[in-house]
């Protein structure tokens, strides 16, 4: 990569002051590696290690920690999905090729028109999708969020009986749009599948032969911390298993509020319990199980789904794409006042609000207020320290915080705001660090001794 290249800069400020500023190979293209002459993010990293040594340590990871294997951010309507649905829309079609009259992918596109105010023709978008090597179309400026929020009002709106919603336009001389309630359905479950296929991550990525290794270099990083600490809580948004795969592939155990070998149920006591092996000495001195940490799945898995029977939530290795994960509609903010949602905010609630307590913010956009309140009202706790890393923060909560220029507040961006960057470049291995020391320690010891020694063979000349 050139030396010139933007993508390659990056900038850690705390409060007002810009402690760090540089360009660094980006991760993105070659497995990162901090350059040795780079004293400036050494200064940074040993800040951050004195950090991780604090009793309370949390992480919180948004889709950004998915982006390098794969994952899909919500901003527009991702290419990805569309793919599927006209994929799904082709192999459902009859005999004749023809799509049926009612089908539920015109009204995609219909409704995408309405929300968006855009022509989106369905034949001319389903042309380009579907042709091998063609250019790919645009991307559809709508709010992947609002716009499935959308769809979940209009099927609310069909109350008992009702098989038939019209909707208006502001355009004149245009026809009402009228939505059948099988084909709006069959839309919501298309593209809820789509959603959860394009979270079977990690996908193979070019300059990674291991997609999962960032994310086991980030579990292996956060247990270097002493054990006498309490165990590091990483709380996550996304529904992806990459944190279980990793942590399998490592042997490290997660502690995610299930319980059992068969049928896993949701027991969120187990987050209270702890892990020792059985004492080795008459004394009966017990050591601590040093490959553990919990995880808290805030918007659910898509490996969890619900028991019809008894309404028992449980975890699975298979994905679940009707069940209990809260999809990203306006309803969600409703959803985490139920079990198993209520349970888990309470506890990153808790979390944060703890005394002396670091929050570590990575690929979190802030787009979530119910997240969002809760770490506003952990700032009001002068010992809360905020860590955020974002290569590109463009939220109003960013903004708000570099107004203010607290000082309890760390801002990693530009190539380090990856999450690949930073767990590469920036999170410090508390046990290489303790290695570095002690070797320093040696070297200057044995410096000083042959300091001394030479000192008095020099004063025993002299005297003779």
């Amino acid at each position: 990569m050139s030396e010139d290249n933007d993508s390659a800069k990056y900038q850690i400020s705390v409060g007002r002051s810009v402690i760090c500023l540089g360009k660094i190979k980006d991760p993105t293209t070659a497995v990162g590696q901090m350059p040795a002459t780079d004293e400036c993010l050494r200064r940074v990293q040993a800040r951050i290690g004195t950090m991780l040594k604090i009793d309370n340590v949390s992480f919180l990871l948004g889709a950004g920690a998915s982006m390098h294997v794969g994952g899909v951010t919500f901003g527009g309507f991702p290419i990805s999905i569309e793919r599927d649905l006209v994929e799904a829309a082709t192999r459902e079609q009859d005999g004749q090729g023809k799509q049926p009259s009612h089908s539920w992918l015109p009204l995609f596109y219909e409704t995408l028109s309405l929300v968006t105010g855009l022509s989106c023709l369905c034949e001319e978008r389903c042309q380009a999708l579907r042709t091998p090597g063609s250019k790919e179309p645009p991307r559809i400026q709508v709010n992947f969020e609002e716009y499935l929020s959308q769809l979940h009002a209009w099927s609310a709106g069909m109350t008992s009986g009702v098989e038939m919603l019209k909707l208006g336009t502001k355009e004149e001389g245009k026809e009402e749009l009228v939505v059948r309630r099988d084909s709006l359905d069959a839309l919501i479950k298309h593209i809820t599948r789509s959603l959860v296929n394009q979270l079977d991550l990690p996908k193979k990525m070019e300059g990674e032969s291991d997609p999962l290794r960032v994310h086991k270099k980030f579990l292996k990083k956060i247990l270097t911390r002493p054990l006498n600490l309490r165990r590091a809580d990483i709380f996550t948004l996304n529904y992806d298993t990459l944190l279980e795969q990793a942590a399998d592939a490592e042997g490290i155990m997660l502690v995610d509020g299930f319980v059992g070998t068969l049928h896993r149920s949701f027991r969120p006591e187990c987050y209270d319990m702890d892990f020792y092996f059985p004492g080795q000495t008459t004394e009966g001195r017990v050591h601590r199980y040093d490959r553990a940490a919990h995880l808290y799945k805030l918007h659910g898995s898509t490996s969890w789904h619900r028991s019809e029977e008894d309404g028992h939530l449980f975890a699975t290795s298979e994905k679940n794409p009707d069940d209990v994960v809260i999809f990203p509609t306006g309803a969600k903010y409703g959803q985490t006042l139920a079990m198993p949602y209520a349970e888990l905010f309470r506890r990153f609630a808790s979390t944060v609000a703890q005394p002396q307590s670091i929050l570590f913010a990575i690929g979190y956009g802030f787009g979530d207020e119910h997240v969002n309140t809760l770490i506003r009202q952990a700032l009001s706790i002068p010992s809360f320290t905020l860590v955020i890393v974002d290569p590109e923060p463009k939220s109003d909560f960013v903004s708000a915080l570099r107004q203010h220029q607290d000082e309890r507040t760390w801002l990693v961006t530009g190539s380090l705001g990856r999450f690949q960057s930073f767990v590469d470049c920036v999170l410090p291995d508390l046990h290489e660090e303790d290695i570095e020391r002690k070797i320093e320690q040696t070297l200057r010891d044995l410096d000083s001794s042959t300091k001394r020694e030479s000192e008095n063979s020099e004063t025993t000349s002299n005297e003779q």
